[in-house]
């Protein structure tokens, strides 16, 4: 396990120092393969959380043979705890939309979506001033690529790309069965890429500093910079740019009140990870790529966290597939009972196995992330539900 010192870098919010649309315009001089399987090499990976290898979308997608293709931004950033997709659109959305329309020249889409958080309507009219000076550069370039807006409707479940794309068609949201994939079937049963906002962004900037130089930041196992979006118990609270690598001790001295006692890594989908093994553990191996980091120090009970984030999975189960609609429930029930003494310490191993089992049977990612914090939590602060 390979780690780097805890370092800043400013690379996807470096100043338009070369414009995005000259990078997209560079880009376009190059041969498609060659683009592709630079993006394939720099080893970027999808920065909403699953961390599917950008470079290898594009290539499927581009493969499919289809008379219309669509380009999907997912902005719906639903993660509590994650607000770094909306800085980007605020601060460097050219950066956004030139990454859009590599991925359209590359792929053969002539049509592009953002899915906008309903919660960030107000941005809007200045993502609209953007998109209007995208298409002034897109005719220039001869880029035949349109971008338009698509309001959520405020459902953690449309992060999933199948559900989003489900709610787009005017379809209530709720995760399709997979195959097929969206680059094979999706939005209007077309091949579809969906993209996370920061992996548009990353992407042009692989295409501006070239793959061997973006594989400089980061681990063998993890490429590039990301974006962080830290909350709770913390004097730094925002969003920071950091090489991947760093240690999570190094994490929480950085930004922690000095009495970090665990700190939650990808969000409510992600892993608690206790004081005794900040050292063991590198961000960004084995880790979501979301970009979620809550900081909880001793002041914190756990297990009203745990209760808070089992509500909120219980909230947003869309209802489709048994193993999360009745396991989230019963998971928030189990641990009301355990801690009014209603049932056993011990059947907290039976809720550990039920959450293992909805990793194995749910139909998407909620309810397959739902262990990650449920057993991280009981697992390391067990005592704190008990008593």
């Amino acid at each position: 396990m390979t780690s780097h010192k805890l370092r800043k870098v400013d690379v996807i919010f470096s100043p338009y120092s070369v414009a995005p649309y000259k990078i997209l315009k560079d880009t376009m001089q190059r041969d498609k393969n060659e683009v592709i399987q630079e993006l394939i090499d720099s080893g970027l990976r999808g920065r909403g959380g699953a961390g599917f290898p950008t470079g290898l979308k594009w290539k499927f997608a581009a493969a499919e043979k289809s008379d219309i293709k669509y380009i999907i931004c997912n902005a719906d950033e639903g993660e509590p705890g994650t607000f770094k997709d909306r800085k980007l659109l605020v601060e460097v959305p050219r950066k956004v939309f030139s990454g859009m329309a590599i991925c359209a020249w590359v792929t053969g889409s002539t049509k592009g979506y953002i899915y906008l958080r309903r919660e960030y309507r107000y941005l809007i009219p200045k993502l609209k001033e953007e998109l209007a000076l995208y298409e002034k550069h897109a005719k220039e370039f001869d880029l035949d690529f349109s971008i338009e807006i698509f309001l959520g409707a405020g459902a953690y479940v449309c992060g999933e790309e199948t559900a989003l794309i489900e709610s787009m068609e005017g379809k209530r949201g709720e995760p399709r069965n997979k195959p097929p994939y969206p680059i094979q079937d999706g939005f209007l049963g077309k091949p579809t890429i969906v993209n996370n906002v920061e992996t548009f962004a990353s992407s042009t900037m692989v295409f501006r500093y070239g793959a061997k130089e973006y594989i400089k930041l980061g681990t063998d196992d993890q490429h590039g910079s990301k974006l962080f979006s830290i909350s709770g118990d913390s004097p730094k609270e925002g969003v920071y740019e950091l090489e991947l690598g760093m240690r999570l001790d190094e994490f929480a001295e950085e930004f922690g009140d000095g009495d970090t006692k665990a700190v939650q890594v990808g969000g409510v989908a992600g892993f608690c990870i206790p004081r005794k093994n900040f050292k063991d553990t590198i961000i960004g191996e084995g880790n979501t790529t979301g970009g979620s980091t809550m900081i909880f120090n001793s002041t914190r009970s756990m297990y009203n966290v745990l209760h808070n984030y089992l509500e909120f999975y219980a909230e947003e189960s869309c209802g489709q597939c048994t193993p999360c609609r009745v396991g989230t429930q019963q998971l928030l029930k189990g641990i009301e009972a355990v801690k009014n003494g209603t049932k056993p310490p011990q059947y907290l191993d039976n809720l550990i196995k039920l959450s293992e089992t909805m990793k194995l049977t749910s139909k998407c990612g909620l309810g397959q992330s739902v262990t990650n914090s449920f057993s991280s939590i009981v697992n390391n602060f067990r005592e704190e539900i008990l008593f």
